[in-house]
């Protein structure tokens, strides 16, 4: 009669253990039924389902696994695991997987806590956790420090509403990032990536800078700031700022360009997004002149953006259609994923205003960054406690994959 066993070793980690383990297994003629092994901090846990087999060898496999775990100072562990459970087990693989990532400045147990109990409160089970961001000293500013870890889960969320709205509602409170995405076939072969600009990949809206150099900033940016929270049509609003800066001297645009700095963390995602064979472009309400500077330094692929209508060096403060608006950077997400021979699962879209939530819903990956509460409640991911780079962490990323 075959006998089903789970073997648990744990202890100091050492370079030919799994060798001595799997070596004294294979002389017994057992099957692997499953397999797992981890490492943390030089400690190993390494656990094995096997399948023994009624023969004289198969007899005495588990005194020797026993044995051979005392000659190398490691604790082994047996339990006996039944046909039924054991094929209960095979038939619960179909079940649907998630992924749950943990993004924040400094990893904390109650962060950890809170994670879990929610995944156990909807009847998801956790069967994997792993540490996607790098090893942090310990006297890392708390501004500085990155922190991920990926949680595996396995079943049918009991309510996929509630269950993202618990996890908003908790990272919200605990000042982290909660992703929770279907772990799927898309989610490891993206390969567009399209972004915003203004407050996404530069840390300012460039029309409100204009509007300062104008004498109508105050003007201006309440305008921005109600558009991007969705409380005015993204359409109207930029014609109505864009005619306040008539007049304006094409001369200040140089000195603005040269201003605006990059969002934390743009320059490493596009590195390492053209590293593993992305194609990126950028899909802004803001205007081309400034965008086209952001293609040169991060090696953007595309840009879509409004242009500035100058008359005898002075801006006239007219729109020129077609305006890149919410509907337009949706339609140009699919005109990029066609031309490209992709679908729209394998892209990934980044913004933060009222405005980008269309591209944000249609992406296969949609993240709302740094975004009003508006946009953080109605799109799929949010980010905000980390920078651009983060976004890497949601496509399974870790930090020692990295080559910067």
């Amino acid at each position: 009669m075959r006998e089903i066993v789970l073997i648990n070793i744990t202890g100091v980690d050492r370079p030919g253990l799994t060798a001595a383990i799997t070596g004294v297994l294979a002389q017994g003629g057992v099957n692997i039924l499953d397999i797992g092994q981890a490492v943390i901090h030089d400690t190993l846990s390494f656990g094995i389902l096997v399948e023994i087999p009624d023969t004289e060898q198969g007899k005495s496999v588990l005194k020797d696994i026993l044995f051979k775990g005392y000659e190398l100072d490691q604790q082994v562990r047996f339990t006996p695991v039944s046909e039924e459970d054991y094929q209960q087990w095979v038939g619960n693989q179909g079940k649907k997987r998630h992924i749950v990532t943990l993004l924040t400045r400094k990893v904390t147990a109650g962060q950890l806590q809170a994670v879990s109990s929610i995944t156990a409160k909807y009847g998801l089970n956790i069967d994997h956790i792993d540490r996607l961001s790098g090893r942090m000293p310990l006297d890392t500013p708390a501004d500085k420090g990155k922190g991920c870890i990926e949680f595996s889960v396995r079943g049918e969320a009991a309510d996929p509403q509630a269950l993202r709205a618990e996890f908003l509602s908790v990272a919200q409170e605990l000042n982290v990032d909660i992703a929770f995405q279907e772990d799927s076939l898309f989610r490891r072969n993206r390969r567009l990536a399209v972004f915003d600009m203004d407050s996404t990949l530069i840390e300012a809206e460039v029309i409100d800078e204009l509007a300062k150099a104008a004498g109508v900033g105050d003007k201006v940016s309440e305008i921005t700031e109600r558009a991007m929270a969705g409380e005015l049509d993204f359409r109207a609003s930029f014609k109505e700022r864009l005619a306040l800066l008539k007049g304006l001297d094409v001369n200040v645009l140089d000195s603005i360009g040269a201003s605006l700095r990059l969002t934390e963390g743009a320059e490493t995602l596009f590195a390492e997004l053209k590293r593993l064979g992305y194609k990126t472009a950028i899909l802004s309400g803001g205007f081309t002149y400034f965008a086209k500077q952001l293609q040169a330094k991060l090696g953007i692929d595309y840009v879509f953006a409004n242009e500035l209508e100058v008359v005898d060096g002075k801006v006239t403060g007219v729109a020129i259609e077609p305006i890149v608006d919410a509907q337009r950077k949706a339609d140009l997400l699919k005109e990029l994923a066609h031309k490209e021979g992709l679908r729209l699962e394998q892209t990934i879209a980044v913004g933060d205003g009222a405005n980008d939530l269309p591209m944000l819903a249609i992406a296969g990956l949609g993240v709302a960054f740094r975004a009003k509460p508006l946009v953080k409640q109605s799109a799929k991911q949010a980010i905000s406690t980390l920078g651009l780079d983060g976004v890497l962490y949601l496509l399974g990323f870790r930090d020692r994959d990295g080559q910067l």
